[in-house]
C-alpha cells in the first residue's frame, strides 16, 4: 500500500474507498503494470436491464457527439456488455487495455477503476487518473453508477463513461448517475407495473424478552414449511453456527431468526439491524457493532446480500472476532451475498415465499388482525379464501399491509374490506382509467348478496361486459 499515496490524483490523500480497494487488488493479486481481464463468451443481451441500458445510453452518445467519452454498460460481475463512443481514438486506446464487451473489469480482474468500485461499493464512483491500480489504467478518468432493479432492488449492472485522464471530468459522474436512474426508471416503466423496490431504511431496533419479535410474532403454529426452517434454524444457533435465512424480501426472514433466538435463549435481548442505503452505512455500523458481545444479547443482521464490501469485510471481521457468539444475517439470495461474509456462513435456512405456504396467509392475518385491534377479529369465509388465494407478490410485508387497514375498518373483515388488488390479478399494467374501472367492478361484486346482474346494472353496462370485464381484469370476489 506505500505505492498509493505517490499514485494518487492530483497528489491529494486518497479516498478511504480507494485505499480499501487497493487493499483489496493487492489481496486479489492484481497486477500493478496490466491488467488481465479474463474474457466470456456470451452476453446476456436479452434481459430488461441490457435492453432499457442500451436504449439510454445510445440517447446519451446522441448529445455527447464529438466527446472523447465512451458509454458503457456492465452487468453485475462487471462483465463489459455494450460500448458506445464516437471518438475512434478513444476506443482503440480502450481496446488495448481490453475495456470492451465480453471482457470482466470487477476489482478481482482489473483492480481498482471506476466500474469495479461502483459494483463493490454498490454506490456512485469516480476513479481518476493514477488512482487506478493498474498503471496501464492512469491515462483514463471512469465514472461509474450502479443499476438496481427497480421492483426487486437486485444490482443489475452498472453504466460506466470512461474518458482521457487530461479531460475535463467534471460532470462524468452526474452523468452516470442520471444514465442509471434513467435506466431503472426505463425497467420500471417496461415491467407491467410491478411495484417499485422501497429504498433500504436501515431500520436497529430492540427486542426485549418477553415482547414479541419483528413481524407475526410466535404466538401460534404455523404452517410444515415454516416449522422445519424454524427447527433448522434453531438446532444451527444452539451449536453456536453463523446462520443465514434466505428468501424472498418480506417473507418473514427476521420472523423467523428471532423466533429461533428466543427458543435457543429465551430471556436473550434481540438486537435487528437492517442494511440502509450505502451513504448511509457508516454510522449504522457504529449504531449496533458496539452491542455485539454484551451479555444476553443476540444480533440480527438483514439484507447482506446488498451490503458492499468494505462494509461486508467489516461485518466478517466483527463475525470472526465473535465466535460462537449469536449472529445471524438474512438475504435473498446466497449468491449475492459478498465474498468476505459467504465462507462464514455454516448454516443456510431457506424460507419459502408466502404464497409457497397458503396454509400460513389466515393464522397470520388473524394475528395481525388482533394486533392492530387490540383483541380477536373475525375474517369471514369468503375473505378467507380470498386470502389464501392471492399470490402476495409483496410476502407476509404486503399480508400485513392490507389486514392493518381491514381491522382498523370493520369489526368483522368480509372481501369488501379487502384493496382490489387482492381480488384481481391483471396479467398486465393498468391505466389509470383501466384501474379505476376495475376498482369498481371489485366494489359492486363484493356487496353482500350482490349478483352479476345487479352489479351490472350498478354499473351501467350488460351483464355480458360485466363478464368481460371481469375475465380482462382477473377479477375474483368469493361468495360466502
Amino acid at each position: 500500500m506505500d505505492v498509493l499515496p505517490e499514485r494518487a490524483h492530483d497528489g491529494r490523500p486518497a479516498s478511504q474507498r480507494v485505499l480499501a480497494s487497493w487493499q483489496r487488488s493487492q489481496e486479489y493479486g492484481v497486477s500493478l503494470d496490466q491488467v488481465h481481464p479474463a474474457f466470456t463468451g456470451g452476453l446476456d443481451t436479452e434481459s430488461l436491464f441490457f435492453q432499457c441500458g442500451d436504449q439510454v445510453l445510445r440517447d446519451l452518445q446522441q448529445t455527447l457527439a464529438g466527446e472523447p467519452i465512451s458509454l458503457m454498460l456492465t452487468d453485475s460481475d462487471g462483465i463489459v456488455l455494450n460500448r458506445h463512443s464516437g471518438d475512434d481514438s478513444l476506443l482503440r486506446a480502450l481496446d488495448a487495455v481490453h475495456l470492451a464487451p465480453g471482457f470482466g473489469y470487477s476489482e478481482r480482474e482489473a483492480g481498482t477503476n471506476g466500474l469495479g468500485l461502483a459494483l463493490a461499493d454498490r454506490s456512485p464512483t469516480v476513479v481518476r487518473a493514477k488512482e487506478h491500480y493498474a498503471q496501464s489504467l492512469t491515462e483514463y478518468t471512469c465514472a461509474a453508477a450502479p443499476v438496481l432493479d427497480p421492483t426487486s432492488g437486485r444490482l443489475q449492472g452498472a453504466v460506466n463513461l470512461t474518458t482521457w485522464s487530461d479531460s475535463s471530468h467534471d460532470l462524468l459522474l452526474a452523468l452516470a448517475q442520471s444514465a442509471a436512474s434513467n435506466t431503472a426508471a426505463l425497467m420500471l416503466t417496461r415491467s407491467q407495473g410491478r411495484t417499485p423496490h422501497p429504498a433500504p431504511r436501515g431500520e436497529v431496533f430492540r427486542v426485549v424478552a418477553p415482547h414479541l419479535e419483528p413481524g407475526s410474532g410466535s404466538t401460534f403454529a404455523l404452517s410444515t414449511g415454516w416449522g422445519q426452517a424454524l427447527d433448522h434454524a434453531s438446532s444451527a444457533i444452539a451449536a453456536g453456527r453463523v446462520v443465514a435465512a434466505v428468501g424472498e424480501a418480506g417473507a418473514g426472514r427476521v420472523t423467523l431468526l428471532a423466533q429461533a433466538l428466543r427458543r435457543v435463549q429465551p430471556r436473550s435481548r434481540i438486537l435487528s439491524a437492517s442494511a440502509p442505503a450505502p451513504q448511509d452505512l457508516e454510522p449504522w455500523l457504529m449504531l449496533w457493532t458496539p452491542e455485539v458481545g454484551k451479555p444476553d444479547t443476540a444480533v440480527i443482521v438483514g439484507d447482506v446480500d446488498v451490503l458492499p464490501l468494505w462494509a461486508a469485510d467489516r461485518l466478517a471481521q466483527l463475525l470472526i472476532a465473535s465466535a460462537g457468539l449469536p449472529i445471524v444475517l438474512t438475504a435473498e439470495r446466497l449468491e449475492d451475498v459478498p465474498a468476505p461474509l459467504l465462507p462464514l456462513i455454516e448454516t443456510v435456512v431457506p424460507l419459502p415465499a408466502l404464497r409457497e405456504r397458503p396454509e400460513d396467509v389466515v393464522p397470520i392475518a388473524l394475528h395481525v388482525a388482533a394486533r392492530a385491534r387490540g383483541r380477536e377479529v373475525e375474517i369471514t369465509a369468503a375473505a378467507r379464501r380470498a386470502l389464501t388465494d392471492h399470490a402476495w407478490p409483496g410476502n407476509v410485508t404486503e399480508l400485513v399491509r392490507v389486514i392493518r387497514h381491514a381491522a382498523m375498518r370493520a369489526d368483522v373483515i368480509d372481501v369488501r374490506h379487502l384493496p382490489p388488488s387482492v381480488l384481481s390479478a391483471a396479467s398486465r399494467r393498468l391505466s389509470r382509467i383501466e384501474r379505476f374501472e376495475r376498482d369498481e367492478i371489485v366494489r359492486a361484486l363484493s356487496r353482500p348478496g350482490t349478483t352479476m346482474q345487479q352489479a351490472a346494472a350498478h354499473l351501467g353496462m350488460s351483464r355480458a361486459t360485466l363478464y368481460r370485464k371481469v375475465s380482462q381484469y382477473g377479477v375474483h370476489v368469493p361468495r360466502a
